[in-house]
């Protein structure tokens, strides 16, 4: 075999296992980017960073609505009167 079918039949093979790896990233749903291109997979770490900060911040307020609602549940119910009567 000569030099030039071998470089064809590898450039062949090649660009054939490029299409196949795209092509099966797009059918499964992951991107198609270049691997040294770090850009987006930093901007979706920053989104997923910037997600949990909003989740916490979710958990929390939901933490004291739900400590409010246990000491009200947990309170005889004329102290709970009082402390509305004394709002007013």
């Amino acid at each position: 075999m000569n030099i030039w079918a071998f470089l064809i039949l590898g450039s062949a093979i090649s660009t054939f296992g490029w299409v196949a790896n795209n092509w099966i990233r797009a059918r499964h749903g992951y991107p198609i980017e270049d691997e040294g291109d770090e850009a987006p997979s930093k901007r979706r770490m920053d989104a997923v960073c910037e997600e949990n900060h909003d989740l916490k911040g979710q958990v929390a307020k939901l933490e004291q609505r739900l400590a409010v609602l246990e000491r009200i549940a947990t309170d005889p119910a004329e102290r709970t009167a009082r402390e509305i009567e004394n709002l007013r």
